[in-house]
Parts: C-alpha cells; sequence; structure tokens
C-alpha cells in the first residue's frame, strides 16, 4: 500500500469528481494521503476533506505563492486551524523565487519565518516548498534548529539533501523523479538513506511517466515507488513499504 505524503484534493481541478477519485483510492492501492493547505481557504478545506475519508488528513499553511494578503493574524489563525482533528503538519510553506509576479522575497522570507516559528510552538513538522531558493530556504531551516520537516518535490542537490538528513529532515520525491532529465532528483535520491524518504505526487501536477501532461491523483504514485525502487535497488513491495512506514512516523499517524 502506498502513502501519498502531499496531494491537493481541495483543488478545483477535482471539483467535478473529487469524491468519485478519493473514494477510489483504497482499492488502488492507496492507504494514506496527506491534503496541505496552501492560504487560509484551502487549508480549511483540506481540514473538511480529511473530515469525511478516513485515510486523508491536512496540513494547514500559506504557501509561498499566496502570501501576498498575509496579515499578523494569520498565524493565530493558522493555530486554531491547527488544532483540528487530523492536521499533522505546518504547510505548504517556503520561498519561490521562480515566478517574477510572486510576492517579493523579503515577505516571502517573514511569513515562512513565522510559520516555521508557530510549528515549533505546536510542535508539528513541516512541510517546505523550495523553488529556486535552496539558498534562503536552507538558511531559514537553520534558525529553526527545533523544527522538523520535509522538503517537498525535492530539486536541491545531493549535497543540500545531505545535509537535510544530518539536521534531522526528510526528502519527498513526485512524479518528477520519473522524468527523462531528472539527473539531480536521482541524484538526490541515491544520496538519502532509504529512512529519510518519502512518495507524493503534488497531485493534481506533477504526472509521472507514463501519465505526464495527465491531471495526476495518489493513485499514480506507483510509478513513482516503482522508478526509486529501481534507485535504490530494492522490490517495488518493500519500497512502498518503507516509505508508508516513513511517512507514517513523520506524521506521528499510528
Amino acid at each position: 500500500m502506498l502513502f501519498d505524503t502531499h496531494a491537493h484534493y481541495d483543488s478545483h481541478k477535482f471539483d467535478a469528481d473529487r469524491d468519485a477519485v478519493l473514494s477510489s483510492l483504497p482499492e488502488k492501492g492507496v492507504s494514506l494521503v496527506v491534503d496541505p493547505g496552501c492560504d487560509l481557504e484551502s487549508s480549511a478545506a483540506a481540514i473538511e476533506l480529511a473530515q469525511r475519508y478516513p485515510f486523508l488528513y491536512a496540513a494547514v499553511g500559506v504557501h509561498p505563492e499566496d502570501c501576498a494578503d498575509w496579515e499578523d493574524d494569520w498565524p493565530d489563525l493558522l493555530r486554531e486551524l491547527a488544532e483540528a482533528p487530523k492536521v499533522v503538519a505546518i504547510g505548504e510553506i517556503g520561498l519561490d523565487y521562480y515566478w517574477k509576479e510572486n510576492p517579493p522575497k523579503e515577505l516571502q522570507q517573514e511569513v515562512f519565518c513565522a510559520q516555521m516559528a508557530l510549528a515549533e510552538a505546536l510542535d508539528l513538522p513541516v512541510i517546505v516548498h523550495d523553488r529556486e531558493a535552496h539558498g534562503d530556504c536552507m538558511d531559514i531551516v537553520r534558525q529553526f534548529p527545533g523544527v522538523r520537516g520535509v522538503f517537498h518535490c525535492y530539486s536541491g542537490s545531493a549535497e543540500m539533501a545531505k545535509e537535510l538528513v544530518r539536521l534531522g529532515w526528510m526528502i519527498s520525491f513526485t512524479g518528477a523523479l520519473t522524468y527523462p532529465n531528472a539527473r539531480r532528483a536521482v541524484e538526490a535520491a541515491q544520496a538519502v538513506p532509504m529512512d529519510r524518504i518519502m512518495i507524493e505526487t503534488d497531485s493534481p501536477y506533477m504526472a509521472p511517466v507514463p501519465c505526464r501532461g495527465q491531471r495526476c491523483d495518489s493513485s499514480l504514485a506507483v510509478h513513482t515507488c516503482a522508478r526509486l525502487a529501481e534507485i535504490k535497488g530494492l522490490s517495488p513491495e518493500e519500497c512502498a513499504r518503507i516509505t508508508l512506514e516513513n511517512g507514517k512516523r513523520f506524521y506521528r499517524i499510528t
């Protein structure tokens, strides 16, 4: 059974068939899913979905692309959301310097730090989005030695991955691991111990080969798992078992 540790089922791309997709996942070999929020509204939506599906859990947070309207009281609002049953992390948070139209870097950093502090206060792990911001993300991680988390959809170097592991963090791979040009992701997967790796889909995005270009859902994590197994010299079944246990341990799901 697979644990899709990062999937956005609150996305509008699932509006037409959300319940059908989610209801079908257990029979397709998916036993657990975490849905991270990207703003206050989607965090609340993730919580509502988690209440309806026993295998679905939620995280609450403000994504760097969605932080332009950040207010001083938002940490308090996120704290209230985090008190809901089945909230297992603060996320999706972090830095995204890829798009020029994103909020200013200084604001992204302020929001990231505020949510890291909230996670520390609540003793919750964090889910970090890092796109073209590796150095600044690592600087902020080091400012909060009491916080542990995962760099999701990992895009950094093998050396950075090793440093995150040394700091007690996890690394998560999406379907991008299956892409023909995924040299850096493969090198990172080779460098990270198996007990520090999780898999995800980032649904509805990042569909793996052979489904690239399609809307992604958690059932497609099987392809990422198979590729990771190949890289690590494991059977797909053993890889699924290990990454399932890693995810349960990380999110404290019993």
